[in-house]
């Protein structure tokens, strides 16, 4: 499958919606695991701001990956991040898009002073 490397140097990404176990099977509820290390995958969704767009992503990462608290609007860094496209043939059509996965998101919070209340 063809894998397309993401710069993330330039944008501003931030939390849109904190991390949720990726499910693999929803009849059943399974839970989606990476076939190369087992680990559980996790999907986060995120808020991509480059080149004066903004686009919300979802992005799926080995749980052992994310680092720090991430809740709405905690700005992140994202490691190895890679789209990829995919396409679907079902009986009556095709569908088509682009998933996102990174190796890490981590995030940069941790330094930064909160805001005192006015």
């Amino acid at each position: 499958m063809r894998q397309i490397p993401v710069d993330t140097s330039a944008a501003a990404v931030m939390v849109a919606k904190p991390p949720q176990p990726k499910v693999k099977d929803r009849r059943s509820g399974e839970i989606a695991t990476d076939v190369e290390t087992g680990a559980k995958l996790m999907t986060i969704e995120v808020m991509f701001s480059a080149n004066d767009e903004v686009e919300i992503l979802a992005v799926t990462v080995p749980e052992p990956g994310i680092t720090g608290e991430l809740v709405m609007g905690t700005p992140v860094a994202l490691t190895g991040l890679i789209a990829r496209p995919w396409e679907n043939d079902f009986g009556n059509g095709q569908r088509h898009g682009i998933s996102f996965r990174a190796v890490a998101v981590t995030s940069l919070a941790a330094g930064a002073s909160k805001p005192k209340a006015a």
